[in-house]
């Protein structure tokens, strides 16, 4: 693709960005919720993206897959109203829709699987009318305009333009970085656009290149970025990515994860439990009064999240248990 082409592309997104956004009002109340309440937290929130971010990984989906997951989960979730123990079963039902539209089809894997490796305590069907749910409430087709799709572009932007081959940008250090940033809430209110050009420029200085410095900044120009915004969140991915490099923060690496579980763990995941159907949902959004819960026994109750059940012996606050104390992989140091 051509330069023309990429910008009239980046531009096409941009206006269409939007729609894509989870509801400010909605991410308020989440970041507002106390841990331990009725209602889902941040904590909570970004525990669950962890998580997706492990079964990601484990299942050898896509960077595209895990960022539109969390999307779709962040803006459900800023619409409508849960309990923590429905949590499992809508963030599930996101990235199964997610895997559907960006994986090939034969690399799928099985709903019954997805369960039972999740160690969620719901039914394929419970599943399934999750995710007609989530798909009516979002009118979600096949796509969404995601920061990951903006990060792209750039990344191509920046390589057609740049005189100086020998500094090229790593893409797949790039994507790392962006997951790193979703697991915590707060960056789910910058606009795509923003938070990718923040990383991209996060990233140009740190290979001190000014030619591409130079390619970003007309970036921003061409979308009418206003440079305070752009300072705001390329100070928050900075000081994000600082902590993530930090030692006392272990990454995952980039290989097909092995779990090692304990004997008890094996047995209930090769185990077929009977759970009840779930009950109606009822239905509702969030507002600023913030009334009554809209999703109520939605689920059967007791879910927990993978982080919290493989395992104590890990520190860090990105990453599930199971993930921490690995070697540090190379790629994602800032």
């Amino acid at each position: 693709m051509d330069a023309v082409k990429l910008m009239k592309e980046l531009k096409v997104n941009y206006e269409q960005e939007a729609h894509y956004r989870p509801k400010e009002t909605g991410l308020h109340l989440i970041e507002a919720t106390a841990q331990g309440d009725s209602r889902i937290s941040a904590k909570c929130r970004d525990a669950k993206v962890e998580d997706l971010w492990s079964l990601t990984s484990f299942f050898g989906y896509s960077t595209q897959t895990f960022v539109l997951a969390v999307s779709l989960l962040d803006r459900f979730l800023a619409m409508i109203k849960i309990q923590p123990k429905h949590l499992s079963c809508v963030s599930l039902s996101c990235l199964h829709m997610a895997a559907k539209v960006t994986e090939e089809e034969c690399n799928l894997t099985p709903t019954v699987e997805l369960i039972r490796i999740g160690q969620c305590r719901f039914t394929v069907s419970d599943l399934c009318r999750m995710e007609k749910i989530v798909a009516e409430k979002l009118n979600f087709k096949s796509k969404a305009v995601t920061a990951l799709t903006f990060l792209h572009l750039y990344h191509q932007l920046a390589l057609f333009h740049s005189t100086d081959r020998k500094e090229s940008l790593n893409l797949e250090k790039l994507e790392a970085q962006l997951k790193a940033c979703l697991c915590r809430i707060s960056f789910s209110k910058a606009k795509p656009s923003v938070l990718a050009l923040s990383l991209l420029r996060q990233e140009i200085k740190a290979i001190r290149s000014e030619d591409m410095l130079e390619i970003a900044y007309h970036i921003q120009r061409h979308l009418k970025i206003e440079d305070r915004e752009l300072l705001l969140w390329s100070e928050q991915v900075a000081q994000c990515l600082s902590e993530y490099a930090s030692p006392e923060c272990s990454k995952p690496n980039h290989r097909k994860l092995q779990w090692i579980v304990s004997r008890r763990t094996a047995q209930n995941l090769h185990s077929h439990r009977s759970v009840p159907e779930l009950p109606t949902i009822p239905e509702g959004c969030w507002d600023e009064s913030e009334s009554e819960d809209s999703c109520e026994d939605m689920m059967s109750s007791g879910e927990e999240s993978l982080s919290s059940s493989l395992g104590s012996d890990a520190e860090g606050t990105f990453f599930p248990l199971h993930l921490r104390r690995q070697t540090h992989n190379q790629y994602l140091h800032v």
